[in-house]
């Protein structure tokens, strides 16, 4: 298979991954950026494809110790590699494994943190790619209320939930957490230009109560499509994205 070395957090990081198929993009940089830990929690990465997310999280978090689960046995092997690659091998374990079924060592209600970038198309609904890898990341093979309820029950009660998805998909997302995740921050990703928000980053504390928080969000890209200072605060400085 056919790869490319490519640099994150504007070179904290170097990503090995496939040139044709399935490749990380900004989405699992912000996913990160919104996760605090403290010293001694766990989180969980679902659907961590390369380790993108995972590996971002503990360069910029030392002390975290991150799981990251994939079904994916290609994109493991790279993450593996990426792992190695960047020294945090202490820190972050890749898993190959189904969310719906997974290995047995990866206890329920065991993690402070679950993170996660899921498919963000229907089944039959996006249009599927003809790489199969890059279809298998893209379009749901697990239903988006099924995968939500398997990630909440690998989380501790009060737990985070932090999502990042398509903001078309928000009253969807917001039906399958109704009575199981409290105190909720929606917070837009807009893409500048008066453009409407078209990703959208979800976080909130299972089996809590508490109101929904719209946040002013962020937007991502000023004149000539150059990402703003606050974008690049991310997405280059690696810093924390306060939710």
């Amino acid at each position: 298979m056919n790869e490319t070395l490519d640099n994150f957090l504007g070179g904290r990081i170097k990503l090995v991954q496939p040139s044709d198929g399935y490749r990380a993009a900004i989405d699992p940089i912000f996913l990160a950026a919104s996760i605090h830990p403290k010293p001694h929690e766990k989180i969980l990465d679902v659907g961590a494809g390369v380790g993108t997310a995972s590996i971002s999280l503990a360069v910029r978090c030392p002390h975290a110790q991150v799981f990251g689960l994939e079904v994916q046995s290609n994109l493991v092997q790279f993450a593996f590699t990426n792992i190695e690659a960047n020294q945090v091998k202490d820190r972050v374990e890749m898993v190959n494994g189904d969310l719906l079924s997974p290995p047995s060592f990866l206890k329920p209600n065991s993690f402070d943190h679950v993170m996660t970038n899921p498919p963000y198309y229907e089944y039959n609904r996006g249009q599927s790619s003809p790489d199969p890898g890059k279809a298998q990341a893209n379009i749901e093979t697990v239903d988006l209320g099924k995968w939500i309820k398997a990630c909440l029950k690998m989380l501790k009660p009060r737990g985070v939930f932090t999502m990042i998805h398509r903001a078309e998909r928000l009253s969807e997302i917001l039906h399958h957490l109704r009575n199981r995740v409290g105190d909720l921050v929606i917070y837009p990703l807009w893409p500048g230009g008066n453009k409407p928000a078209r990703r959208i980053l979800i976080q909130g504390r299972k089996n809590i109560r508490g109101e929904i928080r719209l946040a002013q969000g962020m937007m991502l890209h000023g004149g000539a499509e150059k990402y703003t200072p606050e974008a690049e605060a991310i997405l280059r400085h690696a810093q924390a994205l306060i939710l």
